[in-house]
């Protein structure tokens, strides 16, 4: 099976099935979070009472930004489209390149589809970063590696 433009609706699915996926979830342990809380202020005082409220809240602090991280995928997605066939590498571009093949738009992980495999990155990561403006024929070193770009959807 052959890795052609098609599959960039299939791919823009995937990544965001992923990031809803993450914000339903995030909520989901925000509002447990928030009901504990809740539980916490009915209980018993003292120094115990107040260790627990304190690491609740700190929970809740780093669901929070778990939850604008995840928003941010959201708000990437958002600015994509997939039927842009753009010469170079930029933000919605499914790239084949000498090593594997790339969808730059979110950090979603492997799209796998029968024998195509096709790594869901974001063009801030270390290989979206290094695609990023490149071009058919253009190569570039990474993870020691001479990796050259043999195709651009």
């Amino acid at each position: 099976m052959e890795i052609t433009a098609a599959i960039k609706d299939e791919l823009f699915r995937f990544c965001e099935s992923f990031a809803e996926g993450r914000i339903r979830r995030v909520q989901s342990n925000i509002n447990s979070t928030t009901d504990a809380l809740k539980s916490e202020t009915k209980s018993s005082a003292g120094d115990k009472h107040e260790t627990g409220r304190a690491m609740i809240q700190l929970e809740r602090e780093k669901l929070g930004h778990q939850l604008f991280e995840a928003e941010k995928m959201r708000h990437v997605l958002s600015g994509i489209t997939t039927r842009a066939n753009l010469s170079n590498v930029g933000q919605g571009s499914l790239v084949v390149t000498s090593d594997s093949a790339y969808y730059i738009s979110i950090s979603a992980g492997v799209f796998q589809k029968g024998p195509i495999q096709i790594y869901c990155v974001s063009a801030l990561s270390p290989v979206g970063k290094k695609l990023l403006g490149k071009s058919e024929g253009d190569c570039f070193d990474f993870n020691q590696k001479r990796i050259c770009v043999e195709k651009v959807f």
